[in-house]
């Protein structure tokens, strides 16, 4: 019963940030709670948005996008799949209708979905150049795209190519989140890995 009163309390809000242990995990890597809501605030998600997300992992960014724009689709794709049975079940958990799951890389698992309104990159599988030329043919005008990265190598071609491509508003931001450990008696900050976000507008 607990439990329940918890989920139901997650479904029925409308901020970003769930708690990381809301989600079933397993081992594959998942977008921590705080990296989440900086990349959603760089979307700027509007309610009935068509959203790509690519690299889901686990399914936490599409479950909060889809919560954002309930009325719109998110196509998530993922290639790994553990993973994709992890989004399954967090879909399963969050009781979300608005996510369509595609298994496969990018970006030629993703030619037949419509124009988007909001693409994030989550994992680029090495294709991080053709993702965002992808990106820039399917992205309506005025439309934003995100990519999170944590090598320096991957930051550099993302930035670079969303130069080329003759994207606007490019904006790199780098998170950097430390949390409370216990050790022994006492607690300290423990740091988790830097993450670049860039983001850019069609």
């Amino acid at each position: 019963m607990q439990w329940w009163c918890q989920m139901n309390k997650y479904m029925k809000m409308r901020s970003t940030g769930i708690p990381d242990g809301e989600f079933i995990r397993g081992d594959v890597p998942m977008t921590k709670s705080e990296v989440r809501s900086v990349i959603l605030s760089k979307l700027k998600i509007i309610e009935g948005n068509q959203i790509c997300e690519i690299g889901a992992g686990s399914g936490s960014v599409s479950v909060e996008l889809a919560r954002l724009t309930s009325k719109g689709i998110v196509y998530s794709l993922e290639k790994n799949p553990e993973a994709v049975e992890l989004i399954k079940k967090n879909i399963r958990k969050f009781e979300i209708d608005n996510i369509k799951l595609i298994e496969g890389e990018a970006p030629e698992s993703l030619l037949e979905i419509p124009q988007m309104d909001r693409i994030f990159i989550g994992g680029s599988g090495g294709n991080m150049k053709e993702i965002i030329r992808w990106s820039y043919e399917t992205l309506k005008s005025g439309g934003i795209v995100a990519a999170s990265t944590i090598t320096i190598e991957n930051n550099y071609t993302a930035l670079k190519t969303f130069e080329s491509m003759g994207f606007k508003n490019i904006e790199v931001v780098q998170i950097l989140v430390s949390k409370t450990s216990k050790v022994g008696r006492v607690n300290m900050m423990k740091a988790l890995n830097p993450i670049n976000i860039i983001s850019a507008e069609r």
